[in-house]
């Protein structure tokens, strides 16, 4: 112990001496430390590089398909999204709470300093995307969208590929449906606008009914009942649908090269998985079909193919447009019937030519049962349109 006693007091009288200080000795070893750090850096070649991630929390404004506009402490952000991944359970919702991850260092509202890695869906979550209902008038309807007019004279066309859809009363011009879905309309500077932006809600379901209640089935009639008479007993057509146009649904029938038209404004029907080109319904109808014609037939009803029934190498349907945009995970497309659609792209078969460049029209096989609460859609194949 004597001796310890007589080293720190030599220690201490040797400092002193020198004029070297505690603070002085840190100093020493904090710059010898980072000397040899650059010696080490310099020896094996170039120097470490540091990489900030960070994320910011907010609102989803809009998406084009390349980049998203969000709102978060009532400042307004632009991130480009080219090399990020999109990863929110509920897609790409105007309304929902999101936090983009991103490597750098953001300055202010200035998001050219940094580099979007994801788009997930915000942890915190203070409010839920609710399930909200719309009522209206119908004024158009193609495979990809509605357009309806509400009561108080504003029109929205809300897009609806795979959507589940039911028209107990037929559907054409005028008829008065609900809409349920997910989101918030996208705002407007023109508040005097006479439409609304619905491009980037998620439609759940549409029918003339709320809620969207299906009879029970028919039952098997007994055999001792049906009529003798060929043309009085129900029969049925199962037929690939080419397009939908209000109440006129365009169909090639299985085993034919003629399509045919069918007139739904006052017929039953029911499309669980939408009205996507490519996917098959079957018409129910009275008569004798002559196999180009309904001329003389009946239809009593039409029911599209149920997607839950069917594996991925079986479902058919299918949305064309041309690229506006994609990420690392998704394209963006523009379709002809003026729909924004957004498709998951990883795991797809893509035997396009497009190499997701802008301008370019493809053709995507979606799966709808895999997007019922989501408006991004799982891509089956990716061809050329």
């Amino acid at each position: 112990m004597k001796n310890f006693t007589k080293l720190l007091l030599g220690s201490l009288v040797l400092f002193s001496l020198s004029g070297c200080t505690a603070g002085d000795m840190i100093t020493s070893y904090t710059s010898t430390s980072d000397q040899s750090e650059t010696t080490l850096q310099n020896t094996s070649g170039t120097p470490k590089q540091r990489v900030y991630m960070d994320e910011i929390k907010g609102t989803l404004k809009d998406f084009t398909g390349a980049t998203l506009t969000m709102e978060s402490q009532e400042q307004t952000y632009v991130f480009n999204l080219s090399e990020a991944t999109l990863e929110c359970e509920d897609g790409m919702i105007t309304g929902d709470e999101i936090s983009v991850i991103y490597e750098g260092q953001l300055s202010n509202k200035d998001t050219s300093t940094v580099k979007a890695l994801k788009v997930v869906d915000d942890f915190h979550k203070k409010n839920q995307l609710e399930v909200r209902k719309a009522y209206g008038e119908v004024q158009s309807l193609t495979p990809n969208t509605i357009t309806i007019k509400n009561k108080k004279g504003k029109t929205a066309t809300y897009p609806i590929t795979g959507t589940e859809q039911y028209y107990q009363n037929g559907i054409r011009t005028g008829v008065w449906v609900y809409i349920h879905f997910k989101g918030k309309f996208t705002s407007s500077q023109d508040t005097q606008s006479s439409s609304l932006n619905a491009s980037h809600l998620k439609v759940l379901s549409i029918s003339d009914i709320d809620p969207l209640t299906l009879p029970d089935p028919t039952p098997t009639p007994d055999p001792a009942q049906v009529p003798a008479d060929d043309s009085a007993k129900e029969q049925q057509i199962h037929a690939e649908i080419q397009n939908i146009s209000l109440n006129t649904l365009t169909v090639l029938p299985s085993g034919s090269d003629s399509t045919i038209n069918v007139d739904l404004s006052q017929t039953p029907s029911y499309f669980k998985g939408g009205t996507a080109p490519g996917s098959y319904v079957t018409i129910t109808y009275t008569g004798q079909f002559q196999g180009n014609s309904l001329d003389g037939v009946t239809v009593t009803a039409v029911t599209g193919d149920d997607p839950d029934s069917l594996g991925s190498r079986e479902i058919t349907g299918s949305v064309s447009g041309t690229i506006i945009g994609h990420t690392a995970n998704t394209v963006t497309l523009q379709t002809g019937d003026g729909a924004t659609i957004t498709c998951f792209t990883e795991g797809a078969k893509d035997i396009s030519t497009s190499n997701m460049e802008s301008g370019a029209g493809i053709c995507i096989t979606f799966d709808p049962t895999k997007s019922k609460n989501s408006n991004i859609y799982t891509s089956i194949k990716i061809q050329d349109a």
